[in-house]
């Protein structure tokens, strides 16, 4: 079942049932031991291979800066 329809359905519920179904996904996710927010099978993302991928670039030292910069010259070319 595809996780739009599950939503589409609960909001056509009363308030009162809306809130029962959230108290009994609380109650799966401490039956099952299942951390809210931590989703099976993820890995944290500084283990992701594009994580510092720009580490050693000297122009972008100032990240806020180089940000700056390229709104600028998108500025520029509008």
């Amino acid at each position: 079942m595809k996780t739009s329809a599950i939503q589409d359905d609960i909001e056509l519920l009363p308030t009162e049932a809306q809130q029962e179904v959230v108290d009994f996904v609380a109650f799966l996710r401490q039956k099952h031991g299942i951390v809210p927010g931590k989703r099976k099978g993820t890995s944290p993302l500084g283990k992701h291979p594009f994580v510092g991928m720009w580490k050693g670039r000297r122009d972008m030292a100032d990240s806020c800066a180089w940000v700056r910069k390229l709104g600028e010259r998108k500025q520029e070319v509008a």
